[in-house]
């Protein structure tokens, strides 16, 4: 078996025990050893192949623990991008030239932001000038909510006596017809109905949000939406040995799941997906929504001048019963979170398990952590729960406008995406993208974590919170170690260590030493996962 060695670098492990190390020599996809330049070299043997790292620093390969690749990377070969349309006539261009190019019985686009587009200035006339002839549905940027033109309203049967469904509304104009625009789970109740995406079209898509996520040096990830059409396309990628990067996922579970049911269906695909590649441990909560439509479920009521709040999305008593029925089946619990509200009730659930089953090393998680009560940051130590984070959200954004502060307002401004006081709390921690909602690049994501500021090429804007700031080190650790022991895998990665799975990366710079404002720009020059090239600069090809 040929042993490959990586040499001239400047190795940063992420294991105390060892940090740094000038080589390491790789074999059976597994590291072998670390050590300085001419140890290694003589361990690895003349007939090595030699990666010359060029004097640059090399870490361990990144995790995402919180992102939608199947998805993602189905809307690169599939969906109009919307991100950069800021008028309703750009959305209609937009969507008139991309359904040009499609010949399916199905258009999509995703990226408006709700900062330029509403309830209001969104409906299905704005589709319709561009995709008469065809249903379509386009999704806002954070994938909360989505617009339907005419045709799309027409073959889903959405009528004006249609009631909304659990979690979910259609909105409708003052004569009571569907505009099109969809809240939350009203996406869903559409979907169930519209023209579905093709095996092949998925098959794609992972192909190349894989390709996308190992050119940012992305080697393991936890998909936290998994339902039964990604389930068969993971299944049949780490089948065919075609998966570049591990998947840990979570398991949907709905409001009209039972006790029963959910330990019926998830104990049933655990055992069917294993891993190590790809592997079901874990069970998804939605317990709200989101703030730019107003469902984030908030402690107290919203404080700009509409006011009003919104309800859990789960009762109180079937959180309870269902994460320590899970918790009691030792899966992990993944809980989407915007609001207070909903981050105490998470906390509460896990309270509640913990105290009818006992302590173990879960890591459940709440990811997103928005808006969270000062008196809540230590509970999250105190009940081994994992602050599972998207830091390029905590920065004011130079170029779309932002009405969600309004809605905290200024009492509980300084609550807002509180990081930092949340590890001074002792919060086990991870950072992550949330992708296709935001860019899946770690280096944007670190950057913003350490300056509370947008990486430059968007503008410059004010630091969002500062004392939130994280340092470096904490960034690095968030997307390695703690971010492996999140997805289950911190005992073959995260770290660059004998008997650990060879994957690391290459940088065009060293991220601990250089200017924080330059980390959003590095260049990812070489991954490798188990020890093979799954992305390569020029110079390493």
């Amino acid at each position: 078996m040929t042993r490959v060695l990586v040499t001239h670098a400047r190795i940063r492990t992420m294991n105390p025990a060892k940090p740094t190390a000038e080589a390491l020599v790789i074999e059976g996809g597994r590291i072998l050893a670390l050590g300085d330049a001419a140890e290694m070299e003589g361990l690895a043997g003349p007939e090595a192949q030699v990666i010359d790292a060029g004097g640059n620093l090399v870490l361990p390969g990144l995790q995402d623990a919180h992102i939608h690749l199947l998805n993602g990377g189905t809307d690169l070969v599939q969906t109009a991008p919307l991100y950069e349309c800021r008028t309703p006539a750009q959305i209609t261009a937009a969507m008139a030239t991309h359904a040009a190019t499609q010949s399916g019985p199905m258009i999509w686009g995703a990226g408006w932001q709700c900062g330029f587009f509403d309830d209001l200035n969104l409906t299905c006339a704005v589709l319709d000038a561009a995709v008469p002839d065809r249903p379509c549905l386009i999704y806002d940027g954070n994938f909360h909510n989505a617009c339907l033109n005419s045709e799309a309203i027409r073959h889903i049967g959405l009528s004006d006596d249609t009631p909304d469904p659990p979690n979910g509304h259609f909105v409708r104009d003052g004569q009571g017809r569907a505009t099109g625009m969809l809240h939350e789970d009203a996406i869903y109740w559409a979907l169930d109905r519209l023209p579905k995406t093709p095996p092949a079209t998925y098959h794609a898509g992972l192909r190349a949000g894989q390709a996308l996520a190992n050119s940012h040096g992305i080697t393991g990830i936890l998909d936290p939406f998994i339902q039964s059409h990604h389930v068969g396309i993971y299944a049949n990628a780490a089948r065919l040995g075609d998966l570049t990067l591990r998947v840990a996922g979570a398991m949907s579970v709905t409001p009209t799941d039972s006790v029963e049911s959910v330990l019926s269906r998830l104990t049933a695909l655990r055992a069917a997906h294993p891993g190590p590649d790809f592997h079901l441990h874990s069970a998804k909560f939605f317990l709200d929504g989101g703030l730019e439509n107003r469902t984030a479920a908030l402690l107290a009521p919203y404080a700009d001048a509409k006011g009003g709040n919104a309800p859990l999305m789960f009762p109180p008593d079937l959180i309870r019963d269902l994460f320590t029925a899970l918790d009691a089946a030792r899966f992990q619990i993944h809980v989407h979170c915007i609001g207070d509200a909903a981050t105490r009730a998470a906390l509460d659930g896990f309270a509640a398990a913990r105290a009818a089953n006992g302590p173990w090393p879960a890591l459940h998680q709440i990811a997103h952590c928005q808006l969270v009560h000062p008196e809540d940051r230590p509970r999250f130590a105190a009940l081994g729960v994992m602050a599972n984070l998207q830091p390029l959200w905590a920065c004011n954004d130079p170029i779309i406008p932002d009405d969600t502060m309004a809605m905290i307002g200024p009492d509980r401004a300084d609550w807002t995406y509180a990081f930092g006081s949340l590890l001074d709390a002792g919060a086990p921690y991870c950072l992550n993208s949330d992708w296709a909602v935001t860019t899946l690049n770690p280096f944007e994501i670190m950057g913003t974590a350490i300056t509370r500021e947008p990486p430059r090429h968007r503008g410059r804007a004010k630091p969002f919170f500062p004392q939130e700031r994280l340092t470096i080190e904490q960034a690095i650790l968030g997307y390695t170690t703690h971010a492996a022991a999140a997805c289950w895998r911190d005992g073959m990665t995260g770290a660059l260590k004998p008997g650990y799975s060879a994957d690391l990366i290459v940088l065009d710079r060293d991220i601990f030493t250089c200017d924080p404002y330059a980390i959003a720009e590095t260049e990812v020059l070489l991954t490798l996962f188990k020890g093979r090239r799954v992305h390569a600069a020029p110079r390493f090809s």
